[in-house]
């Protein structure tokens, strides 16, 4: 059943026009997420569903009945309440029924001596328990410590006013009230911003769960991975759909711009034939020739011209180093801190060689970026030694951006760090970061916050640099932006340490992962998938360890990359091709099987639909094995 409906909706701020022709099918109980480049109009489609804004023209169908709830990025709470009395104001009705059951109890053990009076109230008791269960009366209090847990909220807080939360708890406070709410439509516009990675996991599970329906606006690739089973993107105003998560959504959009592309070339090509023959026609000059140039040039007015599609603006760099270290890099030992009393971590130790690329992760507040900057020396260890090895130049990206002047122009903010550089090159490491024209006389600090990640890196490539620390370094940047730099840094020949919430990111990335918690400090080999693949099998008692101390399925997914490497790129990349095509070909088969199975002469003929059933069963798991094959050849050519 379709829940959500959009025909033909458009919006205008004045003569800006953000969307055109907004066309959105969103099936009950589907997860959908919401992507395209910050600005393109996601948070005003949001609007226009949600009643918060009118279309210009176009209609917007919920299903009659159905309830809705938001979450905004700018969620606020001025009431006087405490974070309990916040979350139990969603179960007020509830509340009310148990106080109607407990007046009941009373009248009944008045009416006992009335069997009919008794009779009439036990019945009405009976109707009003049924209901109350229903509407989960016994589960509420526990539901509510759940999701406060789940969240992040540390027990004993409860008391807390709420209008005393940072702005980040104010958002998942009324994430939590959202989620205990349960509408049938739950819209999150970047449920993930102010989670920590447990919070994160805890809400890709809940939602997996969930019984209604989910669209949510995220930049957390590995989220909507995790989540959604549909994707939409908002590209050049209009909106595409598409089904699957995130990386098929990745290799489907892949294949319709090459699609398009191709079509539009075609189309041009036949628009240059015809108008040389018109052309042709007209250098005769004669009367017939003339009227078959007329009737040429008006079938060619009425042809529908196709846009050519134009991918977005992406940001376009690299880093190098200027030099090369030795093997030791960094060298950490001991190393402790704390503020007013409270120990943030002590006896950390880290060992950095050339090369290695690790990621540091742990929840909020464990002291993730204090340890960077003390790395970085702005920050003093109470405890501990930083010894750097030889010829390291360290280059730091600061997620609170402390480093740039808001005062400066963005040109200036680049030209007195590198006065060398002649002005044409710094605007031109200006243009390779989307920085361009008057923009670039901007104070920065009327950035937006992506603007200033962009001139932070560009800072940072300038620099060249061999050993890059980076605090949070895909934050404010859209996923065009953050992919960029993953392949950037994928071919950075220097050493990473980095701090990051992203797991895509960490995935794409790391080598290694150091987890940092209350309890200590852990390291594990791998990506972040090797560290949950361990973590699950910490958790079930299964792990099995090699003599080298290699899991038997890292060891498995080793083998199988070092044969794939031996292959050389040309042919991994004409598999890969056809992987691709494959894929293409074997979900529009699927597709045309489902429309199969909606007709009426296939339903009502069992052998028919047997048949349909079973040749559609056999292309999805033909395209499981399609998709398998591409995920380990993008893995080796990454």
């Amino acid at each position: 059943m379709n829940l959500l409906t959009l025909q033909n909706v458009n919006k205008s701020f004045g003569v800006n026009e953000v969307l055109k022709d907004i066309n959105l099918t969103l099936q009950a109980g589907s997860r959908m997420g919401l992507v395209g480049v910050n600005g393109c109009g996601k948070s005003t489609l949001f609007k226009l569903i949600s009643g918060d804004m009118e279309p210009d023209s176009g209609n917007i169908a919920l299903v009659r009945g159905a309830t809705l709830g938001v979450l905004t990025q700018d969620a606020d709470i001025q009431s006087d309440l405490t974070i309990q009395e916040e979350l139990e104001r969603v179960f007020d009705p509830v509340r009310e029924m148990e106080a109607r059951m407990h007046r009941m109890e009373a009248d009944m053990a008045e009416a006992h001596a009335d069997p009919d009076a008794f009779r009439q109230l036990s019945n009405a008791y009976a109707r009003l328990v049924q209901r109350f269960e229903d509407a989960g009366g016994y589960e509420w209090p526990s539901r509510i410590q759940g999701v406060l847990a789940g969240l992040g909220f540390a027990r004993g807080r409860e008391t807390q006013p709420a209008n005393l939360l940072s702005g980040g708890e104010k958002t998942r406070l009324c994430l939590a009230r959202l989620l205990l709410t349960q509408p049938d439509l739950l819209m999150l516009d970047e449920p993930t911003n102010h989670l920590d990675l447990a919070s994160t996991q805890w809400l890709e599970e809940t939602l997996k769960k969930y019984r209604g329906t989910v669209l949510v606006i995220s930049h957390d690739r590995y989220f909507l991975n995790a989540v959604c089973d549909a994707m939409a993107e908002i590209s050049m105003k209009r909106l595409t759909q598409y089904a699957g998560n995130y990386d098929r959504f990745a290799v489907q959009r892949q294949a319709n711009l090459e699609r398009q592309l191709k079509e539009y070339k075609l189309q041009q090509q036949e628009i240059a034939r015809q108008e040389a023959i018109i052309a042709r026609y007209r250098m005769y000059n004669r009367e017939k020739s003339i009227k078959a140039a007329e009737s040429r040039e008006k079938r060619l007015e009425k042809l529908e011209r196709l846009e050519k599609p134009v991918s977005d603006q992406k940001v376009r760099f690299n880093f190098t180093a200027r030099r090369r270290t030795g093997d030791d890099v960094l060298m950490v030992k001991d190393l402790a801190k704390g503020f007013e009393g409270r120990k943030l971590f002590e006896h950390f130790n880290l060992h950095l060689r050339a090369g290695d690329r690790v990621a540091v992760i742990g929840p909020n507040g464990v002291g993730k970026s204090t340890l960077l900057n003390i790395i970085a020396g702005a920050l003093p260890p109470d405890g501990g030694t930083v010894v750097f090895g030889s010829n390291v130049d360290l280059g730091y990206y600061d997620q609170q951006q402390s480093r740039l002047h808001p005062e400066k122009q963005v040109l200036d903010e680049l030209w007195d760090d590198f006065p060398r550089l002649e002005m044409d090159r710094v605007r031109g490491v200006l243009a390779l970061f989307l920085l361009t024209g008057d923009d670039v006389y901007q104070p920065v600090g009327t950035l937006s916050g992506g603007e200033r990640g962009r001139v932070a890196l560009a800072k940072l490539m300038l620099r060249q640099d061999n050993l890059l620390l980076l605090d949070e370094p895909t934050n404010h940047l859209d996923m065009d932006s953050r992919e960029v730099l993953e392949a950037a840094l994928d071919d950075f020949d220097g050493t990473l340490l980095t701090v990051s919430h992203d797991r895509y990111f960490i995935n794409k990335v790391a080598t290694r992962i150091v987890e940092l918690t209350p309890g200590g400090v852990r390291e594990y080999l791998g990506n972040y998938d090797a560290y949950l693949e361990k973590k699950r099998l910490e958790a079930s008692g299964e792990e099995e360890l090699s003599a080298s101390g290699v899991t038997r399925t890292q060891l498995d997914k080793e083998k199988r990359r070092q044969r794939l490497a031996q292959e050389s790129e040309k042919a991994l990349k004409q598999k890969l091709k056809a992987a691709e095509q494959g894929i293409a070909a074997t979900e529009a088969r699927i597709e045309a099987l489902e429309a199969q199975m909606g007709l009426p002469e296939v339903y009502a003929n069992p052998a028919e639909s047997a048949r349909v059933a079973r040749e559609h069963r056999e292309a999805q798991e033909a395209l499981d094995e399609l998709y398998e094959t591409w995920e380990a050849l993008d893995a080796v050519l990454s």
